[in-house]
């Protein structure tokens, strides 16, 4: 049986990103376009929905399922969405909210990381190793040192608790082993891998002086 296609398909949802750098107060996108725009987080309501984004094409319209994260404060809403290249087409019948045409559209990984820092109130506290590795990688610079001792104290509290406080090294190690999965694929989850790792040998080394 043959195949039917289109030359020169058009792209209805262009591949193309915004850049995520997370500070602890403010939220830094890239767009394509590469203007930079920094949006403090003190006091921002953020909700998440599902949403669709349409395009249109040579005659035909298209609209595909997108998560949206609703940055909203001193009635400015901000939207930040995962690919709709990658998102299922959506039926006409379905009706849900439709995401802006300026809406920053950013990675998967990179929207589920965001979401989940802010919707517990960008609380550390509140973040397992695991967790801060995920954060790490959509931090800046110095974000992702102070995210890596963070990662590195939950690694050695573990540790300390399991073998006490001067033996543990290698529970160090493998406790901090999402930050080095991280650290593969993402710099700046590489940058905090070393600032975890220097706090874990500065924290052992005062112990040993006690």
């Amino acid at each position: 049986m043959g195949k039917t296609a289109l030359y020169r398909d058009p792209v209805l949802f262009p591949p193309d990103r915004a850049e995520i750098q997370l500070e602890q107060d403010a939220l830094l996108l890239t767009m394509p376009g590469r203007w930079t725009r920094r949006h403090p987080l003190d006091g921002v309501a953020t909700t998440t929905s599902d949403g669709v984004v349409a395009a249109r094409g040579e005659g035909r319209v298209q609209r595909r399922f997108v998560r949206m994260l609703i940055l909203e404060r001193d009635h400015t809403r901000i939207f930040v969405i995962t690919p709709p290249n990658e998102g299922a087409v959506a039926p006409n019948v379905v009706r849900v909210p439709e995401a802006p045409a300026e809406a920053a559209v950013v990675d998967m990984r990179a929207w589920e990381a965001l979401a989940e820092w802010l919707l517990v109130g960008g609380r550390l506290a509140a973040f397992s190793v695991a967790d801060l590795a995920r954060i790490a990688c959509i931090a800046a610079p110095h974000f992702a040192q102070l995210i890596g001792e963070i990662a590195a104290q939950r690694a050695l509290e573990l540790a300390w608790a399991a073998n006490g406080p001067l033996r543990g090294g290698s529970d160090v190690e493998l406790a901090l082993q999402p930050l080095v999965d991280a650290a593969k694929s993402s710099p700046r989850a590489a940058e905090a891998l070393i600032s975890a790792l220097a706090h874990a040998a500065g924290a052992k080394r005062r112990r040993r002086r006690l």
